[in-house]
Protein backbone atom coordinates (compact mmCIF):
# COMPACT_ATOMS: atom_id res chain seq x y z
CA UNK A 1 0.00 0.00 0.00
CA UNK A 2 3.11 2.64 0.54
CA UNK A 3 4.01 1.84 -2.11
CA UNK A 4 0.95 2.74 -4.07
CA UNK A 5 1.08 6.23 -2.42
CA UNK A 6 4.99 6.94 -3.82
CA UNK A 7 3.90 8.26 -7.19
CA UNK A 8 0.51 10.15 -5.55
CA UNK A 9 3.37 11.82 -3.03
CA UNK A 10 5.88 12.49 -5.84
CA UNK A 11 3.85 14.25 -8.47
CA UNK A 12 1.72 16.07 -5.82
CA UNK A 13 5.66 17.28 -4.77
CA UNK A 14 5.93 18.25 -8.17
CA UNK A 15 2.96 20.40 -9.20
CA UNK A 16 3.48 22.56 -5.85
CA UNK A 17 7.03 23.14 -6.82
CA UNK A 18 6.00 24.17 -10.15
CA UNK A 19 3.05 26.30 -8.86
CA UNK A 20 5.47 27.88 -6.57
CA UNK A 21 7.90 28.40 -9.54
CA UNK A 22 4.52 30.36 -11.10
CA UNK A 23 4.30 32.52 -8.15
CA UNK A 24 7.57 33.81 -7.53
CA UNK A 25 7.58 36.82 -10.36
CA UNK A 26 4.48 37.98 -8.29
CA UNK A 27 5.67 37.63 -5.45
CA UNK A 28 7.17 41.48 -5.29
CA UNK A 29 3.77 42.64 -7.34
CA UNK A 30 2.18 40.85 -3.91
CA UNK A 31 4.34 42.84 -1.76
CA UNK A 32 3.87 46.14 -3.31
CA UNK A 33 0.24 45.96 -3.46
CA UNK A 34 0.53 45.29 0.34
CA UNK A 35 1.66 48.69 1.10
CA UNK A 36 -0.05 50.49 -1.38
CA UNK A 37 -3.50 48.67 0.23
CA UNK A 38 -1.40 50.02 3.78
CA UNK A 39 -1.82 53.66 2.14
CA UNK A 40 -4.85 53.73 0.76
CA UNK A 41 -6.69 52.07 4.49
CA UNK A 42 -4.51 54.85 6.25
CA UNK A 43 -6.56 57.56 4.22
CA UNK A 44 -10.07 55.73 4.67
CA UNK A 45 -9.45 55.51 8.59
CA UNK A 46 -7.95 59.18 8.68
CA UNK A 47 -10.33 61.32 10.20
CA UNK A 48 -10.75 64.94 8.85
CA UNK A 49 -10.19 68.25 11.16
CA UNK A 50 -13.28 69.09 9.75
CA UNK A 51 -16.11 67.33 9.44
CA UNK A 52 -18.71 68.79 7.06
CA UNK A 53 -21.32 66.16 8.31
CA UNK A 54 -21.16 67.12 11.84
CA UNK A 55 -23.87 68.13 13.67
CA UNK A 56 -22.55 69.78 16.25
CA UNK A 57 -21.89 73.98 15.34
CA UNK A 58 -24.67 76.96 15.46
CA UNK A 59 -27.15 77.69 12.74
CA UNK A 60 -27.81 81.50 13.10
CA UNK A 61 -31.07 82.10 12.19
CA UNK A 62 -30.37 85.19 10.43
CA UNK A 63 -27.29 85.58 8.48
CA UNK A 64 -26.38 89.19 7.23
CA UNK A 65 -22.95 88.70 5.68
CA UNK A 66 -20.74 90.81 6.95
CA UNK A 67 -17.04 89.00 6.35
CA UNK A 68 -13.83 89.74 8.29
CA UNK A 69 -10.25 88.10 8.04
CA UNK A 70 -8.37 89.69 11.58
CA UNK A 71 -4.49 88.40 11.66
CA UNK A 72 -5.30 85.05 9.69
CA UNK A 73 -2.09 82.94 9.27
CA UNK A 74 -1.92 80.05 7.20
CA UNK A 75 0.11 77.30 5.76
CA UNK A 76 -1.01 74.47 4.42
CA UNK A 77 -0.26 71.25 6.53
CA UNK A 78 1.74 69.05 3.84
CA UNK A 79 3.81 72.34 3.40
CA UNK A 80 4.29 74.20 7.12
CA UNK A 81 7.71 75.57 5.72
CA UNK A 82 5.56 78.00 3.56
CA UNK A 83 3.51 80.91 4.73
CA UNK A 84 0.75 81.76 2.49
CA UNK A 85 -1.05 84.29 4.72
CA UNK A 86 1.05 86.58 6.78
CA UNK A 87 -1.39 88.42 9.21
CA UNK A 88 -4.10 89.38 6.73
CA UNK A 89 -6.78 91.45 7.86
CA UNK A 90 -10.01 92.17 5.45
CA UNK A 91 -13.74 93.36 5.99
CA UNK A 92 -16.30 92.78 3.67
CA UNK A 93 -19.80 94.67 4.37
CA UNK A 94 -22.84 93.01 3.18
CA UNK A 95 -24.04 93.48 0.01
CA UNK A 96 -20.27 94.56 -1.01
CA UNK A 97 -17.84 93.33 -3.68
CA UNK A 98 -14.32 93.14 -2.95
CA UNK A 99 -11.67 92.35 -5.73
CA UNK A 100 -8.52 90.33 -4.69
CA UNK A 101 -5.84 90.88 -6.59
CA UNK A 102 -2.33 89.92 -7.08
CA UNK A 103 0.66 87.69 -8.43
CA UNK A 104 -0.05 84.44 -8.56
CA UNK A 105 0.76 82.81 -4.91
CA UNK A 106 -0.01 85.71 -2.91
CA UNK A 107 -2.76 83.84 -1.10
CA UNK A 108 -6.06 85.16 -3.37
CA UNK A 109 -7.25 81.59 -3.48
CA UNK A 110 -6.65 80.17 -0.05
CA UNK A 111 -8.49 83.21 1.40
CA UNK A 112 -11.30 82.14 -0.71
CA UNK A 113 -10.75 78.39 1.13
CA UNK A 114 -10.36 79.73 4.84
CA UNK A 115 -13.90 81.48 4.25
CA UNK A 116 -15.04 77.43 3.37
CA UNK A 117 -13.50 76.47 6.00
CA UNK A 118 -12.21 73.88 3.87
CA UNK A 119 -9.55 74.69 6.13
CA UNK A 120 -8.92 76.81 9.13
CA UNK A 121 -6.57 78.99 9.89
CA UNK A 122 -3.42 78.09 11.62
CA UNK A 123 -3.69 81.79 13.29
CA UNK A 124 -5.99 84.66 13.55
CA UNK A 125 -10.28 84.33 13.11
CA UNK A 126 -12.45 84.36 9.88
CA UNK A 127 -15.88 85.65 10.79
CA UNK A 128 -19.48 86.18 9.37
CA UNK A 129 -21.19 89.29 11.34
CA UNK A 130 -19.00 88.95 14.05
CA UNK A 131 -19.15 85.31 14.62
CA UNK A 132 -15.82 82.79 14.29
CA UNK A 133 -17.03 80.12 11.48
CA UNK A 134 -14.99 77.44 13.66
CA UNK A 135 -18.11 78.04 16.08
CA UNK A 136 -21.20 77.40 12.98
CA UNK A 137 -22.43 74.40 11.59
CA UNK A 138 -19.80 73.55 8.49
CA UNK A 139 -22.74 71.85 6.82
CA UNK A 140 -24.70 75.28 7.28
CA UNK A 141 -21.34 77.58 6.60
CA UNK A 142 -21.42 76.14 3.28
CA UNK A 143 -25.19 76.03 2.40
CA UNK A 144 -25.54 79.76 2.75
CA UNK A 145 -22.24 80.53 0.33
CA UNK A 146 -22.09 79.73 -3.49
CA UNK A 147 -18.90 79.17 -5.45
CA UNK A 148 -18.23 79.79 -9.06
CA UNK A 149 -15.09 78.60 -10.15
CA UNK A 150 -12.53 78.61 -12.66
CA UNK A 151 -13.28 74.88 -13.99
CA UNK A 152 -17.00 73.63 -12.78
CA UNK A 153 -17.55 70.51 -12.27
CA UNK A 154 -20.41 69.10 -14.31
CA UNK A 155 -21.67 65.49 -13.81
CA UNK A 156 -22.26 63.28 -16.87
CA UNK A 157 -26.12 64.00 -16.34
CA UNK A 158 -29.09 66.20 -17.62
CA UNK A 159 -28.81 70.43 -17.25
CA UNK A 160 -31.51 70.13 -14.41
CA UNK A 161 -29.75 67.52 -12.14
CA UNK A 162 -26.39 69.24 -12.34
CA UNK A 163 -28.45 72.57 -11.21
CA UNK A 164 -30.19 70.41 -8.05
CA UNK A 165 -26.93 69.66 -6.97
CA UNK A 166 -26.50 73.14 -5.79
CA UNK A 167 -29.69 71.98 -3.32
CA UNK A 168 -31.58 68.86 -3.18
CA UNK A 169 -34.85 69.72 -2.31
CA UNK A 170 -35.59 72.80 -4.85
CA UNK A 171 -38.26 72.74 -7.01
CA UNK A 172 -38.36 73.25 -11.16
CA UNK A 173 -39.57 76.70 -10.94
CA UNK A 174 -36.53 77.62 -8.62
CA UNK A 175 -34.31 76.51 -10.98
CA UNK A 176 -35.68 78.09 -13.92
CA UNK A 177 -35.21 81.40 -11.80
CA UNK A 178 -31.69 80.50 -11.25
CA UNK A 179 -31.18 79.91 -14.97
CA UNK A 180 -32.57 83.03 -15.52
CA UNK A 181 -30.12 84.88 -13.25
CA UNK A 182 -27.27 83.09 -14.57
CA UNK A 183 -28.08 84.30 -18.04
CA UNK A 184 -28.72 80.70 -18.99
CA UNK A 185 -32.46 80.18 -19.60
CA UNK A 186 -32.38 81.42 -23.57
CA UNK A 187 -29.88 78.68 -24.86
CA UNK A 188 -30.89 75.74 -22.67
CA UNK A 189 -34.52 76.50 -24.21
CA UNK A 190 -32.87 76.15 -27.37
CA UNK A 191 -31.62 72.53 -26.99
CA UNK A 192 -33.63 69.61 -28.01
CA UNK A 193 -34.36 68.27 -24.68
CA UNK A 194 -34.11 71.51 -22.83
CA UNK A 195 -33.69 70.71 -19.26
CA UNK A 196 -33.45 67.29 -19.83
CA UNK A 197 -30.14 67.24 -22.33
CA UNK A 198 -27.23 65.28 -21.25
CA UNK A 199 -24.35 67.19 -20.84
CA UNK A 200 -21.89 64.76 -20.42
CA UNK A 201 -18.62 63.85 -18.77
CA UNK A 202 -17.37 66.90 -17.20
CA UNK A 203 -19.92 68.84 -19.36
CA UNK A 204 -18.03 68.12 -22.88
CA UNK A 205 -21.47 68.50 -25.09
CA UNK A 206 -21.70 72.14 -24.19
CA UNK A 207 -18.69 75.26 -24.38
CA UNK A 208 -16.89 76.75 -22.03
CA UNK A 209 -19.38 79.77 -22.05
CA UNK A 210 -22.50 77.62 -20.91
CA UNK A 211 -20.52 75.53 -18.72
CA UNK A 212 -19.93 78.24 -16.54
CA UNK A 213 -23.25 79.53 -16.98
CA UNK A 214 -24.65 76.13 -15.66
CA UNK A 215 -22.33 76.61 -12.75
CA UNK A 216 -23.66 80.03 -12.09
CA UNK A 217 -26.61 78.54 -12.04
CA UNK A 218 -26.18 75.68 -9.49
CA UNK A 219 -24.48 78.58 -6.98
CA UNK A 220 -27.94 80.47 -7.29
CA UNK A 221 -30.65 78.40 -6.69
CA UNK A 222 -29.40 77.88 -2.65
CA UNK A 223 -29.55 82.05 -2.72
CA UNK A 224 -27.00 82.39 -1.11
CA UNK A 225 -25.24 85.31 1.27
CA UNK A 226 -22.03 85.22 0.30
CA UNK A 227 -20.75 84.33 -3.32
CA UNK A 228 -17.25 83.63 -4.03
CA UNK A 229 -15.96 83.92 -7.63
CA UNK A 230 -12.44 82.76 -8.17
CA UNK A 231 -11.35 82.92 -11.85
CA UNK A 232 -14.66 82.68 -12.72
CA UNK A 233 -14.40 84.23 -16.20
CA UNK A 234 -10.60 83.42 -16.73
CA UNK A 235 -11.13 80.66 -19.36
CA UNK A 236 -12.78 81.72 -21.41
CA UNK A 237 -12.52 83.80 -24.66
CA UNK A 238 -13.73 87.51 -25.08
CA UNK A 239 -17.12 87.08 -25.90
CA UNK A 240 -18.20 84.05 -23.38
CA UNK A 241 -16.93 86.42 -20.69
CA UNK A 242 -18.93 89.25 -21.40
CA UNK A 243 -22.17 86.85 -21.47
CA UNK A 244 -21.24 85.35 -18.03
CA UNK A 245 -19.95 88.38 -16.59
CA UNK A 246 -23.07 90.05 -16.95
CA UNK A 247 -24.92 86.80 -15.13
CA UNK A 248 -21.85 87.07 -12.22
CA UNK A 249 -22.71 90.88 -11.99
CA UNK A 250 -26.87 90.22 -11.76
CA UNK A 251 -25.85 87.31 -9.39
CA UNK A 252 -23.86 89.46 -7.36
CA UNK A 253 -26.91 92.27 -6.45
CA UNK A 254 -27.63 92.43 -2.86
CA UNK A 255 -25.24 89.25 -1.59
CA UNK A 256 -21.53 89.68 -0.01
CA UNK A 257 -19.08 88.85 -2.96
CA UNK A 258 -15.11 88.08 -2.69
CA UNK A 259 -13.92 88.45 -6.62
CA UNK A 260 -10.28 86.87 -7.54
CA UNK A 261 -9.79 87.26 -11.39
CA UNK A 262 -6.74 87.85 -12.94
CA UNK A 263 -8.20 89.49 -16.19
CA UNK A 264 -8.34 92.97 -14.39
CA UNK A 265 -11.26 94.46 -16.51
CA UNK A 266 -13.37 92.17 -14.12
CA UNK A 267 -12.81 93.91 -10.79
CA UNK A 268 -12.39 97.59 -11.66
CA UNK A 269 -16.57 97.68 -10.99
CA UNK A 270 -15.82 96.39 -7.55
CA UNK A 271 -16.54 98.40 -4.62
CA UNK A 272 -12.90 97.85 -2.85
CA UNK A 273 -9.97 96.24 -4.72
CA UNK A 274 -7.59 94.69 -2.71
CA UNK A 275 -4.04 93.87 -3.40
CA UNK A 276 -2.17 91.31 -1.59
CA UNK A 277 1.43 90.62 -2.01
CA UNK A 278 3.43 88.07 0.01
CA UNK A 279 0.47 87.06 2.35
CA UNK A 280 -0.62 90.29 3.27
CA UNK A 281 -3.20 93.53 2.07
CA UNK A 282 -0.85 96.01 0.82
CA UNK A 283 -3.52 98.52 -0.50
CA UNK A 284 -6.80 98.67 -0.67
CA UNK A 285 -9.72 101.70 -2.88
CA UNK A 286 -11.14 102.21 -5.74
CA UNK A 287 -9.72 101.60 -9.76
CA UNK A 288 -9.12 105.17 -9.84
CA UNK A 289 -7.47 105.42 -6.11
CA UNK A 290 -5.38 102.59 -6.73
CA UNK A 291 -4.24 103.30 -10.41
CA UNK A 292 -3.26 106.94 -8.57
CA UNK A 293 -0.94 104.98 -5.68
CA UNK A 294 0.92 103.25 -8.22
CA UNK A 295 1.20 100.26 -6.44
CA UNK A 296 0.57 96.55 -7.25
CA UNK A 297 -2.65 97.48 -8.74
CA UNK A 298 -1.05 99.83 -11.08
CA UNK A 299 1.45 97.49 -12.14
CA UNK A 300 -1.03 93.99 -13.11
CA UNK A 301 -3.18 96.85 -15.18
CA UNK A 302 -0.03 98.48 -17.06
CA UNK A 303 1.17 94.69 -17.33
CA UNK A 304 -2.34 93.64 -19.44
CA UNK A 305 -2.56 97.45 -21.64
Amino acid sequence: MLLLHIPQVFFSVLIGAFSIGQASPNIEAFANARGAAYEVFKIIDNKPSIDSYSKTGHKPDNIKGNLEFRNVHFHYPSRSEVKILKGLNLKVGSGQTVALVGNSGCGKSTTVQLMQRLYDPTEGMVSIDGQDIRTINVRYLREIIGVVSQEPVLFATTIAENIRYGREDVTMDEIQKAVKEANAYDFIMKLPNKFDTLVGERGAQLSGGQKQRIAIARALVRNPKILLLDEATSALDTESEAVVQAALDKAREGRTTIVIAHRLSTVRNADVIAGLDDGVIVEKGSHDELMGKRGIYFKLVTMQV
